[in-house]
């Protein structure tokens, strides 16, 4: 019987720097509002800090997990059987992959504020995608998650 719980799990969440600029966006509003008046100024400070980290949270919200004979990436979940060996990326060589030897038919889940990630083949032959890649903050244990999971 296969185990539920995850083997991998990281969630990959926006950079205080982002919730400080959530905030200032939130100030620039209510700034926009004072000729209005304190009311309007105080809707505009509430409004716009709540829009703004929304957006942030939801920017912020994507998960990755190694669950059972599965990948989970975001929104997709991804067959341990169609991936191919996992390939730690750091700084230089993941940026090198998010730029200029990217393939534009590749599943990126990427977030510019993580400077490494992994990356897997996709071995599966009626899938056109050529590779994986996942930007996570512990490329070792995702990479060792995925291979642990697929050995079992």
């Amino acid at each position: 019987m296969q185990s539920s719980a995850p083997r991998y799990d990281e969630r990959l969440t926006a950079p205080r720097s982002w919730w400080l600029i959530a905030a200032l966006t939130g100030v620039a509003c209510a700034l926009m509002m004072l000729p209005l008046g304190a009311l309007p100024l105080l809707g505009g400070l509430a409004g716009g800090t709540v829009l703004a980290s929304l957006l942030v949270s939801s920017y912020g919200s994507a998960r990755i997990r190694v669950v059972g004979d599965a990948l989970v990436a975001g929104d997709a979940r991804i067959p341990l059987s169609a991936l191919g060996e996992p390939e730690e990326l750091d700084g230089e060589e993941a940026r090198a992959w998010r730029t200029y030897k990217a393939d534009t038919r590749a599943f990126m889940l990427l977030r510019s504020y993580v400077p490494t990630a992994v990356r897997v083949e996709v071995t599966d032959e009626a899938d056109p995608t050529p590779y994986v890649y996942l930007s996570t903050r512990d490329p070792r244990a995702l990479a060792a998650a995925l291979v642990a999971a697929r050995e079992k």
